[in-house]
């Protein structure tokens, strides 16, 4: 299963992406602040200097996803592997930024460095990575 999250709106809280599954779009997706994206729109290499606790996205680049047991939320999420200089990196509900350490909150609707209906946009998601686990790996490829 490919999942690929295209960042395309940016502000000084926030950046917002468009969420597909193998192609198909599905819910957008908020993450904190993307500290690899320049004022001129270029996007700078990563590295551990850009990254300010509790309100940086994280890289973008290709990482696999696992559904595992998240003590934290007392429940079965999405995990993504390996992200530099991050840890328990998951996709769940949420609707700010201030619902984020570095995870991906999906919403069926996006506003100023909001979504909202994450719920239900979580659960769409998370039903394809549950089914696509039982017969696949799954890749988030974040752009």
């Amino acid at each position: 299963m490919d999942i690929q999250v295209k960042r395309v709106e940016f502000s000084e809280k926030s950046t917002i992406s468009d969420c597909y599954v193998n192609g198909e779009w599905v819910c957008y997706i908020l993450e904190d602040k993307d500290r690899q994206r320049q004022e001129n729109g270029s996007v700078v290499v990563w590295n551990k200097d850009l990254k300010v606790p509790k309100e940086t996205a994280i890289p973008r680049g290709r990482y696999e996803v696992i559904v595992s047991f998240s003590n934290r939320f007392n429940k079965y999420l999405p995990l993504l592997l390996a992200v530099p200089a991050y840890e328990g990196v998951r996709i769940h509900p949420g609707n700010t930024d201030a619902d984020t350490e570095g995870c991906l909150l999906p919403g069926t609707w996006k506003g100023k460095d909001q979504v909202s209906e994450s719920r239900k946009a979580f659960k769409k998601l998370f039903a394809l990575i549950q089914k696509a686990e039982k017969k696949e790996k799954i890749y988030l490829n974040i752009c």
